[in-house]
């Protein structure tokens, strides 16, 4: 074989080995292609997924303004009920001081 021959058969070669890599591509590219029916289920399955993120955070928020509401609404009863009891406790002392009264009145009869 001399250096002619060498050079066309490393061409063919060369040549045939493009072609290969060229019909592989092609081929994967059309087997991996997706199809538009796919990307419109994509495209739904993302909006959809969307629409549920958003409904999460409204659902988040509100349970936050409750919890926020309930919070202050507790916060005031126990302030009622605080009051409440001060005032038990003075009208029991008021009530042992006037028993008190009325016995030491009951007992110098």
């Amino acid at each position: 074989m001399n250096r002619t021959e060498f050079i066309i058969a490393t061409a063919i070669i060369l040549f045939a080995v493009f072609l290969l890599g060229w019909l592989v591509n092609a081929l994967l590219s059309r087997f991996s292609r997706v199809a538009p029916s796919e990307m419109d289920e994509v495209e739904k399955l993302s909006q959809k997924l969307h629409d549920a993120e958003q409904a999460r955070d409204r659902a988040i928020l509100d349970l936050e303004n409750r919890e926020a509401d309930l919070t202050a609404r507790l916060s005031h009863t126990s302030s009622e009920l605080r009051s409440a009891m001060d005032g038990l406790r003075e009208s029991r002392a008021e009530i042992e001081e006037l028993r008190d009264y009325i016995e030491r009145k009951l007992a110098r009869r």
